[in-house]
C-alpha cells in the first residue's frame, strides 16, 4: 500500500533535469494538461517540448508556469516558456526584480548577482518576463488536485514552495538540496535573507508533508528526501546544542 501511494503521485511528475537543477511537469489527473514548475537554466526547452509531446499534449495545454523563485537557474527560460505555451506566470511579487535582473544584491550575496550577470551574458538566457498572477502565502491553486502556496523566505524574499495536501507532497524549491553525497542548505552567497531561513525550515517541517521534492536532487523519491530533510534539521540542532 505504501508503494502504491508513492507511485500514484510520482507517476504524475515528469522530471526535467538541466545543467544546474530540476524543473517539473505536474500532470493533471485526467492527463488533459499540466503545469510547469520552474523553467531551468540552459537546455531545458528541448526537454520540456519533448516531455509535453510524449504526454500527448500541445503547448497550450500547459495551464500555468509556477515559479519557486527568480534565480537564473530557475527562471532562465521563463520568457521562452511563456511565449511557447501562452501560460500565465505565477510567482511571489518579490521575485520580479530577480526575474528582471535588477535585484539589489548586497554583502556576500553580490556574488549571486555577478554569477547571474555572467550567465545572462554567456548563455543568452534570462530575458525578462512579467509575473501575471502574484502569489501569497496560503493561496490555493486548482491544479494537480490542489496546490497550496507556502511562502518560505530566506533563499530569496519571495521564495515559495507548493504543497499538495491530497498527495502529502511539498515541492520545496531551494529550501535545501538533496544528493546522496551532500544534503545541504543553499550556499551563503546565494541567500538574500539568511536570517529568515531557520523559520522557513521549521515552517516546512510543521506542514508534516509525507513526501518532499526539492528542485536540486539526485533521484525522484519524496520519502527519501523527507528523511534527508529531517536528518539535516537534526544535524543543525546538534550543532546548535554543541555550540
Amino acid at each position: 500500500m505504501e508503494g502504491d501511494v508513492a507511485d500514484a503521485w510520482q507517476a504524475r511528475v515528469q522530471t526535467i533535469r538541466g545543467a544546474m537543477g530540476v524543473c517539473h511537469l505536474l500532470i493533471e489527473p485526467d492527463r488533459s494538461g499540466a503545469v510547469l514548475l520552474d523553467t531551468g537554466l540552459v537546455g531545458e526547452p528541448w526537454f520540456i517540448r519533448r516531455a509535453v509531446r510524449k504526454l500527448g499534449l500541445q503547448p497550450g495545454q500547459v495551464r500555468a508556469i509556477l515559479l519557486t523563485h527568480g534565480h537564473l537557474d530557475h527562471a532562465g527560460n521563463l520568457a521562452w516558456a511563456k511565449a511557447w505555451s501562452r501560460a500565465p506566470i505565477y510567482a511571489h511579487p518579490a521575485e520580479q526584480a530577480h526575474i528582471d535582473g535588477t535585484y539589489p544584491y548586497c554583502g556576500v550575496n553580490r556574488w549571486c548577482g555577478r554569477l547571474e550577470r555572467a550567465g545572462r551574458t554567456l548563455l543568452g538566457v534570462g530575458a525578462a518576463a512579467k509575473i501575471d498572477v502574484p502569489l501569497a502565502d496560503g493561496d490555493e491553486l486548482p491544479w494537480w488536485g490542489g496546490l497550496r502556496v507556502v511562502h518560505l523566505p530566506g533563499h530569496t524574499l519571495g521564495h515559495c514552495g507548493f504543497y499538495s495536501a491530497r498527495h502529502g507532497v511539498l515541492f520545496s524549491g531551494d529550501l535545501f538540496a538533496s544528493y546522496f553525497f551532500n544534503v545541504h542548505l543553499p550556499p551563503p552567497i546565494l541567500n538574500s535573507a539568511p536570517e529568515l531561513i531557520p523559520a522557513s525550515l521549521q515552517k516546512a517541517r510543521e506542514i508534516g508533508a509525507r513526501f518532499i521534492v526539492p528542485q536540486h536532487y539526485d533521484v525522484l523519491d519524496g520519502a527519501l528526501h523527507r528523511c534527508r530533510f529531517e536528518a539535516l534539521l537534526a544535524r543543525r540542532e546538534r550543532a546548535r546544542s554543541a555550540g
